[in-house]
């Protein structure tokens, strides 16, 4: 699925109509640049599970909770350097529990994911390309 976004509102709104299809256990790993609009996407899913917290860059946190219907785990994973920093944060928890794991730059994680939603965001002058598929 391709959506265009003009502008953060519905980049949110994209996140929200993603966000409704998820459920218990789903994994979505979000590609883009800096500022592409990952978090905001992130956002748009707590919303729509409910969540009683606004989603912020985990950057420095690696991973932050956000409770509500369906817990979800927020992780950025662009400081980390090798497959074995994902086992200090502990990784396998989270992975297919009780929650849904949204991944900025999951680059160093995609070889223990056996199935996830792959969420491409880019820019093309005019606003936001979201691109979703099901890997």
């Amino acid at each position: 699925m391709v959506i265009k976004c003009k502008n953060a509102e519905e980049t949110v709104e994209a996140g929200f109509k993603f966000g409704q299809s998820l459920k218990q256990g789903d994994i979505v790993c979000l590609t883009g640049d800096l500022g592409a609009g990952k978090t905001t996407f992130t956002k748009g899913i707590a919303k729509a599970l409910n969540s009683i917290y606004e989603p912020v860059s985990p950057t420095f946190n690696i991973v932050n909770e956000y409770p509500g219907d369906i817990p979800v785990y927020h992780f950025d994973l662009y400081r980390l350097e090798t497959e074995n920093d994902l086992y200090s944060i502990d990784i396998d928890s989270y992975l297919y529990g009780n929650g849904i794991c949204v991944i900025e730059w999951p680059e160093i994680a995609l070889d223990l994911l056996e199935d996830y939603y792959a969420v491409r965001i880019s820019y093309d002058g005019e606003g936001r390309i979201i691109e979703t598929e099901r890997i």
